[in-house]
């Protein structure tokens, strides 16, 4: 087996091609582990790649029907002993597909990920939910279609149960019609990644934090509001110079005029220090 460790250059030159890619062509099982080998660079991906195909493999064959395709996901996880770490659940590794795959665990979105690869790469149509708190999967078939969860084996919630869930993460929070409703592939990445840069944050680890939204950043430019929270951390990590860049660079893809004044105001504060 070829497993020549990739360049860190070239991944995030594959990276920044997603950039001009349509959505619906992303291939989430691959960019994921690219974005996890930026954090492994001494390993190589073919067995990764490999296990990607095998995951294709166990859902290929007969699914012929909503309960058939549903059965065939959770077979599959057994099999593969895929489950949620829900005992280091806040451990770095469970949003590193790599270490994901390694370990058989991993978050809600980590998870579904590799479901969603699978999935797709034998013709389902299966999709991420803008669920909030716990990221759930949507599979139809037909007319039909099944919400489940890739943290508990791929199991099938009905809506009292997804309403339930959400009230243990906010007790204040109806389930309304739009957390049924799918994410792009790019948010499902952005989400992957923002475990990871939410952490660095809380860990005052300021220049972690910015080189993850610099990943994101490759594949997402169109993203305002993390050009504006780039600048922000590269002002604490102290470069003043590519803190502008960054908030000039939302000013120029700014959707309304509170955002420009907005993006004006903060450069303006910003080139202060400088003086």
């Amino acid at each position: 087996m070829n497993d020549t460790v990739p360049d860190p250059q070239d991944l995030r030159a594959r990276l920044a091609a997603l950039a001009d890619t349509a959505d619906e062509a992303i291939d989430l099982g691959p960019a994921s582990l690219w974005l996890a080998a930026l954090d492994r660079p001494q390993v190589g991906l073919a067995r990764y790649e490999d296990h990607l195909a095998e995951l294709r493999d166990g859902l290929s064959g007969t699914a012929d029907s909503l309960a058939a395709k549903i059965r065939a996901l959770q077979g599959l996880f057994q099999i593969q002993g895929y489950r949620g770490d829900d005992q280091t659940y806040e451990d770095a590794q469970n949003a590193n597909l790599i270490r994901v795959i390694d370990r058989r665990k991993g978050l809600p979105v980590s998870l579904a990920i590799l479901l969603i690869h699978a999935g797709e790469s034998v013709g389902w149509q299966v999709v991420g939910l803008s669920f909030p708190y716990h990221f759930l999967v949507r599979i139809d078939h037909g007319n039909e279609r099944a919400v489940v969860d890739p943290f508990n084996a791929g199991a099938v919630l009905s809506v009292l149960e997804m309403r339930e869930m959400l009230k243990s993460f906010d007790s204040d929070t109806e389930l309304r019609p739009e957390h049924y409703q799918p994410v792009s592939k790019r948010d499902v990445l952005i989400r992957l990644q923002n475990n990871l840069k939410s952490r660095a944050v809380q860990e005052r680890r300021f220049d972690r934090a910015a080189e993850l939204l610099e990943r994101i950043l490759l594949f997402a430019p169109g993203q305002g509001a993390l050009w504006r929270e780039l600048g922000i951390l590269q002002v604490a990590c102290g470069r003043v110079i590519d803190a502008v860049n960054s908030v000039e660079r939302y000013y120029g893809i700014a959707e309304s005029d509170e955002q420009r004044h907005d993006a004006a105001m903060l450069v303006q504060k910003i080139k202060s220090r400088l003086n």
